[in-house]
């Protein structure tokens, strides 16, 4: 695959500001405190603060699609269901040592981390580079229609597996092992989450920044425009479009640990919605901003329905409001950005 150098009229990566890096250090902080509750008795904060890691990392995912590849894709959290049912189906087969391949070699399933999360990716990344090498032959509505189309066929499919809770969905015994780790520890299991959502954004950084991230922008931008430059973006695109399933994947999986719990609903239309929101809220194609929409989502979302249960009513304007005064999200809000991609 050939890389070429920088394209004209691309933005090529700018140094971090102080505001930035202000920002940075001080989100870096906050994500870091959040153990400490448990020393105030409020052990519900570490849950929720588990809870918006994995959701920023599912957003985040989401915005290499949208905020950079110009791929509005509604069907995301097939994604995170199918890695979130890799945990379950691998969990029941280990339960009742019933074998899962039977042929060329037995295996009965595993609760072992070191086995289920990397095959939570792959199985997701699998998905992606099925579904995508038939997406992305569309563009536009087309796109995002068939997006939508492959995520609820996956939702209608796990409804109608029984065997694994079908549309009750099933709960897990326990959390998945890791050497050295005790993940029934909700301090142990917020800070693997942690480090998750730090290693794919050092990751995605790195990557919409390289040669291969300026095709993938350009092509956002203007794809007509890169093709007539002799680049196949259709490639780019397909594996940028597997990247984010794949990590959609891992946060899927992690989020069935945190919950104990996985039901179709994780694959439902809903959801991909909701983490649209949160890349929106944030700042699309700036990587960090889907972390704070996830945060500020979620916190809006737990903190009005502690006093109605027609929380969006309120959400709403909320919305509204940052979408007409903020165009590039909350986060490019707060470092003045002016730019597309920060």
């Amino acid at each position: 695959m050939e890389t070429p150098g920088p394209l004209p009229g691309t933005r090529i990566k700018q140094p971090m500001t102080r505001k930035k890096l202000l920002i940075g250090l001080t989100a870096f902080f906050l994500l870091l405190l959040p153990p400490f509750a448990l020393l105030v008795g409020s052990p519900y904060l570490l849950s929720l603060g588990s809870r918006i890691l994995i959701y920023a990392l599912a957003a985040a995912s989401l915005d290499l699609l949208l905020g950079y590849g110009g791929m509005i894709s509604l069907g995301h959290a097939a994604f995170v269901g199918i890695g979130a049912y890799t945990v379950v189906i691998l969990h029941v087969h280990r339960t009742a040592a019933e074998p899962l391949i039977s042929w060329p070699f037995v295996f009965t399933g595993s609760d072992s981390g070191l086995v289920v999360l990397p095959l939570a990716v792959l199985a997701a990344g699998l998905a992606a580079l099925i579904i995508g090498a038939l997406c992305l032959r569309t563009a536009g509505m087309h796109f995002i229609m068939i997006t939508l189309a492959f995520a609820q066929m996956l939702y209608y499919f796990f409804i109608s597996l029984e065997k694994y809770g079908g549309d009750d969905g099933l709960s897990l015994a326990a959390r998945n092992s890791l050497p050295g780790l005790d993940l029934g520890n909700n301090n142990q299991f917020y800070y693997l989450c942690l480090a998750a959502l730090f290693l794919f954004l050092f990751f995605a950084q790195r990557l919409v920044n390289s040669r291969f991230g300026l095709i993938i922008r350009g092509a956002g931008n203007n794809d007509r425009r890169i093709k007539s430059l002799g680049i196949h973006s259709y490639r780019y695109k397909l594996v940028t479009f597997v990247i984010a399933g794949g990590s959609a994947g891992l946060a899927g999986a992690l989020l069935a640990n945190q919950t104990e719990f996985v039901s179709p609903g994780l694959m439902h239309w809903t959801l991909s919605g909701e983490l649209m929101i949160m890349v929106l809220l944030g700042g699309l194609g700036s990587l960090f901003g889907p972390v704070l929409g996830a945060a500020v989502f979620l916190l809006l979302e737990e903190s009005l329905a502690m006093y109605t249960e027609h929380w969006m009513v309120y959400m709403g304007p909320f919305l509204v409001l940052t979408v007409v005064f903020a165009k590039h999200g909350l986060f490019g809000f707060l470092i003045g950005e002016k730019g597309k991609n920060g």
